[in-house]
């Protein structure tokens, strides 16, 4: 952890110079305590230096290294120069005659390139303060180069502040660079002059120029990642597997679908909200070292023009989840086999949804009153319980039933892509962007219906632009100043309550308003009796005749345990799970046999699944059976139970251990088929 430098300890002071090198001349010999004068970070330093042998009479740095290795440093780092170039360049004209001169470092404090005052540049030669030299804390005692790197924070160091006696005479300011989405430290620029020409403002100056060349970073960045996608559409699986895109850093920056789901069957976690880096996935790593779970054979290299922009992960989806998020709602009772009495009295935009449910009716025929308006409507339910199938309705009912339906999950794509994929872009708006410009979901939707799943996921700052388009009708693509104008019907979507996450300044509070104008609860399957049975049977006629299996019916034992379970994943989970069982079964009728083992297990063991009547005795007991469901239900993953319960997943923790069911995610987890190194 980085500790900042306290206040008033930021700047050198060139009157301490004499209590600075009696200090230093103490520490030496091990007598007394620092000088108040010593500052707190220069005292850190020598400390260092002490306990890593650094000789404090070193006259100058070591021999630069060869100009085959210089050039091989160089090339390593071509992006950090090739950033920095221009601001460089500049540094011969504004420092010229100021007695300092710019220095670019990497990593380990070897000094890349060098520019400003020509007879300056000659005297650092003397100590070696020349490109293909390491000035680390290690190497050359206390410096602003190798000290920066050693704190990660801007440093000054003057004159009798640096370790070894050579270098006194000199007085430098230096801080790091760091990699703009994630802060890795990438390289140091350091000003540095002999000792008379000491300005607080060099300081100042090194920390503008480490942001300018940040900025060039930040768009190069944008760059290389819009080419990335570019370069990864004709590669993108449209079928049931889970994909990712990585950057050509290692981080998640796309994902579709099935994604989630399919890395979470292998026992591992994906967050597009607060993406982790995977080391071994990185284009530079010689030796790729990576996670158990994930298999080389799955990854596919992404190039464009000659350059190695990033990875594709292709994952193959497991038995349980082989058919695409969303299905669940999509496959709604499509199948004529199912009794009419299911779907009778449905209006005619939702004649898709399978129900004996008297409350799904009624949101049924309230979202088939709103859809004849031009409001935005907001979709509220629990992951799983049909919300696009709504969507959908709400679309073939309204007056826009005759324009296009565009989706877009808000939780699938990082913040970068998001904005492109909701506005577009126009026709040379970056390096790199597509000839002729992309069309965002929010024009596409233009005439139509715009789904927007999710849109709690969406960032604070991305929201007032849409707020915009809702109130104008107007849309700027990316790198565009004129106005398109668009016509299109809002559905929002989230299983997350928005009023709570604007209490805690997660949803801004203008937005909530403009896309909650109406809402509509899509009541969670374990509060619609009966429903359970109904799809149960849907579901066996729909996937037997998908997957060309003969004749397959539940018996009545095993549809009573289907009734008795909670689903927290509601119509989704419900799907899986029949399909599983037919594929997995051999038997015309099926009974609880059948069931796939985590579920089996639960319903045999705990008395409080075998009967969705059971009686709770007090809120701590139904809270601890709730949550007995939801590690059930997603096989021990305590990160998917806890976004089921919507749940922070601390509080999770805490639940589990004061009802002790540490022995229940035990059992679910060893009856879980995972792959482990």
């Amino acid at each position: 952890m980085i500790t900042p430098v306290p206040e008033g300890q930021m700047f050198s002071d060139p009157g301490n110079d004499a209590a600075v090198m009696a200090a230093w001349e103490r520490f030496l010999d091990g007598s007394g305590r620092p000088s108040d004068a010593l500052r707190s970070l220069v005292d850190g330093s020598w400390q260092r230096c002490q306990q890593q042998n650094v000789d404090p009479d070193k006259r100058s740095a070591p021999e630069p290294v060869g100009e085959t290795m210089l050039m091989s440093l160089k090339s390593r780092h071509g992006e950090l120069l090739e950033a920095g170039a221009p601001i460089m360049a500049c540094a011969r004209d504004f420092l010229a005659e100021t007695g300092t001169v710019m220095a670019l470092a990497d990593t380990s404090s070897t000094i890349l390139t060098m520019e400003g005052d020509n007879p300056t540049l000659g005297s650092a030669e003397s100590i070696h303060l020349v490109p293909g030299v390491a000035w680390s804390e290690r190497i050359c005692g206390t410096n602003a180069i190798g000290t920066a790197l050693a704190v990660g924070q801007p440093v000054q160091i003057h004159s009798a502040e640096h370790y070894c006696a050579g270098i006194k005479r000199w007085t430098c300011s230096a801080t790091v660079i760091r990699h703009p989405h994630d802060g890795e430290i990438l390289g140091v620029v350091d000003v540095s002059g002999l000792s008379e020409t000491y300005n607080r403002q060099s300081l100042a100056l090194v920390v503008t120029t480490a942001s300018r060349i940040e900025n060039r970073l930040t768009i190069r960045e944008m760059e290389r990642r819009y080419r990335l996608l570019e370069a990864a559409l004709p590669q993108w699986s449209g079928g049931t597997d889970g994909v990712v895109l990585f950057d050509r850093r290692g981080y998640p920056i796309k994902a579709n679908e099935n994604a989630q789901a399919a890395i979470a069957a292998f026992g591992a976690e994906l967050d597009l909200t607060a993406p982790r880096r995977i080391p071994g996935l990185a284009v530079d790593v010689e030796q790729p070292v990576l996670p158990a779970w994930l298999r080389p054979e799955w990854l596919v290299p992404v190039s464009s023009r000659g350059e190695r922009l990033g990875t594709l992960l292709i994952m193959p989806l497991p038995r349980l989840g082989r058919t695409s998020v969303g299905e669940a709602e999509r496959a709604l009772a499509r199948d004529p086999a199912v009794g009419a009495g299911v779907r009778a009295n449905l209006p005619p935009g939702f004649t898709s949804i399978v129900t004996a449910d008297t409350g799904l009716r009624v949101a049924v025929r309230k979202a088939d009153q709103l859809a004849r308006s031009r409001v935005p409507v907001l979709l509220l339910g629990e992951t799983g319980v049909g919300k696009e199938e709504f969507a959908q309705g709400i679309h073939q009912a309204s007056p826009f039933r005759d324009g296009p339906y565009v989706a877009l999950n808000c939780g699938g794509l990082s913040r970068e892509l998001l904005a492109s994929e909701l506005f577009g872009y126009v026709d040379g708006a970056f390096t790199g962007a597509r000839r002729g410009g992309l069309v965002g979901k929010i024009e596409a939707a233009n005439g139509g219906t715009l789904l927007r799943d999710e849109i709690v996921e969406m960032p604070l700052d991305l929201q007032p632009h849409l707020l915009r388009v809702l109130e104008q009708g107007e849309i700027y693509r990316l790198g565009e100043n004129v106005a398109r104008k668009v016509d299109f019907r809002l559905v929002a979507a989230t299983h997350r309550d928005l009023r709570k996450e604007v209490a805690d300044g997660r949803f801004r509070m203008d937005f909530y308003y403009r896309v909650a104008v109406t809402s509509i609860r899509i009541p969670a399957l374990r509060d619609r009796p009966g429903d359970v049975r109904v799809l149960a049977r849907h579901f066996v006629d729909h996937f037997r005749e998908r997957h060309g299996i003969g004749p397959r019916r539940l018996d009545d034992a095993l549809l009573a345990g289907l009734d008795a379970y909670a689903w927290p994943g509601n119509v989704r989970e419900l799907r899986n799970v029949i399909e599983s069982m037919l594929l997995m079964s051999e038997g015309e009728v099926l009974g609880p046999e059948a069931l796939p083992s985590e579920l089996a297990g639960e319903l045999d063991a705990e008395p409080w699944l075998q009967s969705a009547a059971t009686e709770v005795h007090s809120m701590a007991k139904g809270e601890a059976e709730l949550i007995r469901r939801a590690i059930a239900a997603t096989r021990g993953n305590l990160t998917q139970a806890a976004r089921e319960l919507d749940i922070a997943k601390s509080t999770l923790y805490q639940k589990v251990k004061q009802y002790g069911l540490e022995r229940d995610i035990s059992r679910v987890r060893e009856a879980t088929p995972t792959i482990s190194a």
